[in-house]
């Protein structure tokens, strides 16, 4: 009788690491916001060659400050900031990808063109109904800050129609924050074009969120070791779970910690 040897499938090593900050990461109510054993992990698989990104929805001052107070006393390798734009480290300073960073800042002034002569519409359906925040800055000609998840729940159902009206255009939310964006930049396609560049495939990547925001980082298709820590909104378990992908019982970056000995990083 001819003999049958089960076949093993076994995992490549981490090579590229990917975590959201808010609430991931970082808990500001924590002391320290960062635990010393996610340093640890993070300091130990950077020295055994692999990439850790930091994959923010905060833009560089507000992610530095944050940082600095943290007390991290390790460098992330690479961020994302605004959930699009792509920066280095070296030399302890953060250099801008230029090729990535001039394309989607010439994508979005063009798809933001086309969106300013429909600001006072918007902005008036959603002034009309709740009690808002609305704002713009460098990132979006338009921010809203709900006063509820359920309030912001219509709001986004709103800006998301009004979406199909401008092709590549797109809502980003988190929590009660949404802003406009084009729709071919967010944390996923940052981090799969980071994982080109650094000549990886998703079977290397690890990646962890917790909110709405971090959806299209947490896909197979872009990292094939997910994981939300226990704080994540069920949205993001869900969509963890449904990939085969890593649930911690622990919050934050205690959370984080446990996914990557989870994964054997």
């Amino acid at each position: 009788m001819e003999a049958h040897s089960a076949r093993i499938f076994v995992h490549p090593p981490i090579k590229l690491i990917s975590t959201d900050f808010d609430g991931t990461l970082f808990a500001e109510f924590e002391d320290p916001p960062i635990p010393r054993e996610l340093e640890e992990l993070l300091a130990a698989r950077q020295r055994q060659g692999a990439k850790w990104v930091i994959n923010t929805g905060r833009d560089m001052s507000s992610l530095m400050e944050a940082l600095g107070r943290s007390g991290l006393r390790v460098e992330p390798d690479f961020l994302v900031l605004v959930e699009r734009e792509i920066h280095y480290h070296e030399q302890s300073k953060y250099l801008p990808l230029s090729e990535w960073n001039d394309r989607c800042h010439r994508l979005h002034t063009e798809i933001f063109a086309r969106v300013r002569p429909d600001l006072d519409r918007l902005a008036g359906w959603i002034n009309e109904r709740f009690h808002t925040r609305l704002y713009e800055d460098a990132f979006s000609p338009l921010c809203v800050i709900a006063s509820s998840n359920g309030d912001m729940d219509r709001i986004d159902a709103f800006l998301n129609e009004y979406c199909r009206e401008v092709p590549g255009l797109t809502v980003v939310r988190n929590d009660v924050y949404a802003r406009f964006s084009h729709a071919d930049f967010n944390k996923g396609a940052a981090l799969t074009e980071l994982t080109k560049r650094l000549g990886l495939t998703p079977a290397e990547v690890f990646a962890a969120g917790d909110h709405l925001n971090d959806l299209p980082m947490l896909d197979r298709a872009r990292a094939e070791r997910l994981a939300a820590p226990a704080n994540a909104v069920e949205a993001v378990k869900e969509a963890v779970r449904r990939q085969a992908g890593y649930v911690s019982q622990f919050p934050h970056g205690q959370g984080v910690a446990d996914a990557l000995r989870f994964y054997g990083a």
